[in-house]
């Protein structure tokens, strides 16, 4: 029998595989997988993975990251929780844990194996991709990316002007306050990249 969106997002929330069934070190608490997606979802924000707060809430981008990230995006929090019109799909569903610095873990790579061709099958209907960090940005544009986030950002243009039939990307480096200095380093980022993502953004939620 065919899966159907709802099937698989069941079979996602339900998922265990890194507690039972790991690769490497098992997940160092209960999973928690944070999606957000809809059958009529134009956008998909493809993000790393929930931190602390996104475990502890279950709500994707609840954070200072996410405040960043909607201005971005040029979209208040309705919109951005508006599950019919943005679809998250993070890297990683599950807070990955920390590390010796205190910092987040990379998204655990069984996700992106055992659920997102199945998940994306289901969605068709998504015309733009808000890749956020370099994880998302190797999982959509494989070789394509830079081994620096700085380059493929700065090759938005190419992304952005995808083949028929296919989705543009827009690749964005993470909202983190860490990413401060990068900021202050790339203004272009903001005098070029932003303008056409909040164009784009507002053009599929009308």
């Amino acid at each position: 029998m065919a899966d159907s969106l709802d099937d698989v997002v069941d079979a996602i929330r339900a998922c265990r595989h890194c507690v039972e069934q790991a690769e490497g070190a098992p997940l160092p608490h209960e999973p928690n997988p944070v999606l957000r997606v809809s059958a009529t979802a134009r956008i998909c924000i493809a993000g790393q993975a929930p931190g602390t707060r996104v475990h502890a809430s279950s709500v994707p981008f609840a954070d200072p990251s996410g405040v960043r990230l909607r201005d971005w995006l040029g979209v208040s929090d309705d919109e951005f929780y508006d599950d019919s019109r943005i679809a998250i799909v993070p890297m990683g569903f599950c807070f990955p844990g920390l590390d010796d610095k205190g910092g987040d873990l990379p998204p655990r790579r069984e996700c992106t194996k055992l659920w997102h061709d199945r998940l994306f099958a289901q969605l068709p209907q998504i015309e733009l991709f808000v890749l956020v960090g370099q994880y998302a940005h190797r999982w959509r544009l494989g070789r394509k990316a830079a081994v620096r986030v700085s380059d493929t950002v700065a090759n938005w243009r190419t992304f952005a002007q995808a083949a028929a039939g296919e989705a543009p990307s827009i690749p964005l480096p993470h909202p983190s306050w860490r990413n401060n200095a990068w900021l202050k380093k790339n203004p272009w980022f903001e005098r070029e990249v932003l303008p056409h993502l909040r164009r784009e953004v507002r053009r599929m939620l009308g």
